[in-house]
């Protein structure tokens, strides 16, 4: 138990003054800072867990609080030490082992980061980051005399009867225009303190920062923009013609916002389980039938308690994986309403814990840190691996059958978006200080081009020109996004490869995932059997895949 800077200040003591005279000496050190990092990166992952999944409970937030802005402050200075004395060792050149190349690069672009004074500007930036769940957890709506969370809501939203969605799209949104001007408040604060940070470390700008702190050494902010192109010249076109066949569906004049969710049949929304309960027993008897391995890790994961799954007052938004190095179980998070996206949420949250368990073998903490284009190549790969045994929460083949389309119309949907946060954000921290008008234009302006031309948005434009306060990300893992249109292209090939051949493809699936971050992203995917490539011609490729697979949904 981590109660006090005092009771573990020795051990990082010890590491720091410790003398180096050999290869094993150096080797030995490495083991012992891994399995410290393992134990502080575990309480923290507890308290955070905690905190989240209570955040109304003072003595969890204030845990956590203790934690970020006494202990990780006080570390902070001897990890930069500890990095030093890495890379400076006369040693530091026999560690030929596999994936210290990798590790020695994050190392070194760690050291040339470090800047003693941005240390309280981290702690202050965790601190307000957090507050973004807080005010989100509190959301709630009346929807027929009854108060129900904000997740709960959007199961309404697929609604047969047209009315009823309205009624509940506007009560959702304009209860989140009720927190409009305090998100605003509070994301010019982040933004400050970011673009603060970035100047210590003598960047011109925080997406510059972010770009070295994030380790992007394999792709630059250039790639990013031919990329947001690529989604709106070859995917936006498609995402576009889906909606035009969902409007002449639903016989409707205008698309609108509230059309977006419903089944075009006008059938009721599919119901893949009743309980958390069954959600967890039918996603495991899904995992076996991929894998008994698969299955077998969430089962140990049912019985240690670790998923959290259901939705309810006082739990922050979203869902994660979390995994925890000491013991080597991870821990699931989401928030269950009994829908189908909860059904892909944990599939996909499922992947990332299989990844961890796949990586909990590797020699040192920093090992199994995947970046995040490694990282949801794992979870998203499941999501679309595992529509093959889709029939354990739907029997009827007609329901299985919209599950699978509704997902893979998604998967197309969620390019535009993506591009549409990742555009935005590299706007905001070019133009630090821009005003709260000026970022809702940006915004308005960028999800106009991104948007499908479609949706008829008369009336209701302030909604739309909020919509960014919506994405978490934004707010508390700035530029953690355009990953996840990058690994959703490795993850289509992926089933795409599955779909020739599915031994093959998850042993090469499995070989990536155990390498961790001992290879550079490339080396990870091209071991997956794909290419990490998202040029325009790639996207195309896929993406006209994914569309033929749906032509034969229909």
């Amino acid at each position: 138990m981590i109660n006090s800077w005092e009771t573990v200040v020795p051990f990082f003591k010890n590491l720091k003054e410790r003398k180096i005279e050999s290869l094993e000496d150096l080797e030995k050190w490495l083991l012992e800072w891994s399995e410290l990092e393992a134990v502080f990166s575990e309480h923290a992952g507890w308290k955070y867990i905690q905190m989240s999944c209570h955040t109304l409970n003072k003595e969890f937030t204030e845990a956590y609080q203790f934690y970020i802005s006494t202990i990780e402050p006080q570390s902070a200075p001897f990890i930069n030490e500890f990095n030093k004395k890495l890379i400076h060792s006369p040693f530091v050149k026999f560690l030929n082992k596999e994936g210290y190349a990798i590790f020695l690069r994050a190392v070194r672009q760690q050291v040339e980061l470090f800047r003693e004074e941005n240390i309280p500007l981290f702690t202050e930036i965790e601190t307000r980051s957090q507050t973004y769940g807080l005010i989100a957890s509190e959301m709630m709506v009346l929807v027929d005399g009854k108060e129900i969370t904000m997740q709960n809501a959007a199961t309404l939203l697929k609604d047969p009867t047209r009315k009823k969605r309205e009624e509940v799209y506007l009560k959702i949104h304009n209860r989140r225009l009720q927190d409009k001007d305090k998100l605003n408040t509070l994301f010019t604060e982040l933004v400050q303190l970011r673009d603060q940070v970035a100047r210590n470390a003598g960047f011109k700008n925080f997406r510059d920062y972010m770009f070295a702190a994030l380790g992007r050494f394999d792709y630059q902010v250039e790639d990013c923009y031919r990329f947001h192109e690529s989604i709106k010249k070859e995917i936006l076109p498609i995402v576009e013609s889906i909606d035009l066949h969902r409007q002449e569906a639903l016989k409707v004049k205008k698309l609108k916002p509230w059309d977006t969710e419903v089944d075009i049949s006008a059938k009721p929304a599919l119901k893949p389980f009743n309980s958390t309960e069954e959600l967890i027993d039918k996603t495991i008897k899904c995992f076996y039938r991929i894998r008994p391995f698969y299955g077998e890790r969430l089962e140990i994961m049912k019985k240690m308690g670790h998923l959290d799954l259901e939705s309810r007052k006082g739990k922050a938004p979203g869902g994660y994986n979390y995994p925890l190095h000491e013991i080597g179980v991870p821990f699931i998070f989401m928030n269950s309403v009994g829908s189908l996206r909860d059904l892909i949420t944990i599939v996909h949250e499922g992947g990332h814990a299989l990844h961890s368990f796949l990586t909990r073998d590797l020699e040192i903490t920093e090992f199994k840190s995947t970046p995040s284009e490694v990282a949801e190549l794992a979870s998203m790969s499941m999501e679309l691996i595992s529509m093959e045994f889709w029939d354990e929460f739907f029997e009827q083949k007609e329901e299985l059958k919209r599950a699978k389309k509704e997902q893979l119309e998604k998967v197309l949907h969620m390019f535009p978006w993506i591009a549409s946060v990742d555009k935005f954000q590299h706007w905001i921290y070019e133009h630090p200080l821009h005003t709260k008008e000026e970022r809702q234009q940006q915004w308005e302006k960028i999800s106009i081009e991104f948007g499908s031309k479609l949706i008829d948005w008369l009336g209701h434009e302030n909604i739309r020109g909020n919509a960014w306060q919506n994405q978490l990300h934004i707010y508390e893992v700035p530029f953690y996004f355009i990953e996840y249109a990058i690994a959703q292209l490795g993850a289509i090939a992926i089933w795409r490869n599955y779909k020739k051949n599915p031994k093959k493809a998850l042993d090469q699936y499995e070989n990536a995932l155990k390498l961790g971050y001992t290879k550079s992203i490339p080396e990870i995917y091209q071991t997956a059997g794909i290419s990490f490539d998202f040029s325009a011609d790639y996207v195309r490729e896929l993406a006209e895949f994914v569309k033929k697979e749906l032509e034969e949904l229909a």
